[in-house]
């Protein structure tokens, strides 16, 4: 509550025309999302000039507030006071997860416009008829909403797409994707277009009209990691802190099992039994649960990390994240914490990322040796 922080004072900030009556939620909000004190206190001081510049601009209840109001508000105290305006966004949060603005869903795209609509109905045919994953789906949503702002850009409307407009667009991204990353851009591009042809929006065919760069197996040097290296780099574990603790067992279950980032952060509570010695996996490429033996070490390194860190209520899942706000963790997390463990190994290990862990292990299978760290 405010007044914990501001005891004499705490009226001054419940008493503000517009943010006064969610001033005290939003101070409860940041205390259990695990902000400090001094950060509280900042974050509410702040909350007086946010009230104040969104006055300014006519907003007289918070039921009035949307994304890009707020959107502005944080540019203009980014120009003038950087070190205020993270607050804005902080508070935007804050509101979103009381459900006193809406999620933005269109990720750039204004709410309503009929690129918006076009894009979320891409994503529920995706959902409901593919079946797709939603990181998948997340990454359709993307090239999809890209394309559609290079065709308004050229002015060009869906009926009268030719394939020199494919071409233009392909162009583009290749300048800023190598050839791996240009493929999984224009796979979700001819989905997109198929999509759009199944009752007529844009002509049939075009998805054919759009040549897939070609890899082949083996054309660039493996990205594995010699086996003693993987077990000299997990050997050099920061075991003092809380975040070493958790980073250490996060890597070592990649290394153990060959699992992918996004499947790591995604292990809860309920998916170690541990009287029968088993983790289930939620593969998240296939959907499909996977059962693995639980060792050792793997159980020994969770049981440390959830000593240090259990999980607050009402998370089940094991590796969250340590600085406020306290919440899920993404799987760029897990790419961080491997290279912080390779700066302070000292090792000679190029940073590929925590993928090359995935290598290393079926590279050790593959000769035989399938020892684990």
């Amino acid at each position: 509550m405010l007044h914990s922080i501001f005891p004499q004072v705490d009226h001054k900030f419940l008493s503000m025309p517009l943010l006064g009556p969610v001033a005290d939620g939003f101070d409860d909000w940041l205390a259990t999302n695990g902000y400090t004190c001094s950060s509280r206190k900042h974050a509410i001081q702040v909350l007086r000039h946010i009230d104040l510049d969104l006055r300014r601009r006519r907003i007289s209840e918070i039921a009035k507030l949307t994304h890009a109001i707020l959107d502005d508000c944080w540019r203009d105290r980014n120009k003038l006071f950087p070190g205020d305006a993270g607050t804005v966004r902080t508070l935007a949060r804050y509101l979103i997860t009381n459900s006193m603005i809406a999620v933005a869903e269109t990720g750039g795209v204004p709410i309503g416009s009929a690129a918006a609509v076009l894009v979320n109905e891409y994503a529920n045919y995706l959902c409901e008829v593919g079946g797709f994953a939603v990181s998948t789906i997340r990454h359709h949503r993307y090239v999809s909403r890209c394309f559609l702002d290079h065709l308004d850009s050229k002015k060009v409307s869906l009926r009268s797409i030719q394939p020199s407009d494919l071409e233009t667009y392909i162009l583009q991204a290749g300048k800023r994707l190598s050839r791996a990353s240009l493929q999984q851009e224009i796979a979700p591009l001819r989905g997109f277009l198929r999509f759009l042809a199944m009752d007529g929006r844009v002509p049939h065919g075009l998805d054919r009209q759009i040549d897939t760069p070609r890899l082949y197996r083996l054309e660039q040097l493996p990205r594995a990691l010699p086996w003693d290296t993987v077990k000299a780099l997990l050997r050099s574990r920061d075991t003092t802190s809380a975040i070493g603790l958790r980073d250490y067992a996060m890597l070592l279950l990649i290394a153990t099992y060959g699992l992918r980032a996004s499947e790591v952060v995604a292990i809860t509570l309920d998916d170690i039994h541990w009287r029968q010695g088993s983790l289930c996996i939620h593969q998240r490429k296939t959907s499909s649960p996977l059962e693995l033996p639980l060792t050792n070490e793997v159980a020994a390194a969770i049981v440390k990390h959830l000593k240090r860190t259990p999980p607050p209520e009402p998370h089940r899942r094991i590796f969250l994240r340590m600085h406020a706000p306290i919440g899920l963790l993404k799987p760029t997390a897990i790419s961080e914490a491997f290279h912080s463990m390779v700066r302070k190994s000292r090792l000679s290990i190029p940073l590929q990322g925590p993928h090359c862990l995935r290598h290393s292990l079926a590279s050790s299978d593959c000769r035989g040796g399938v020892a684990r760290p």
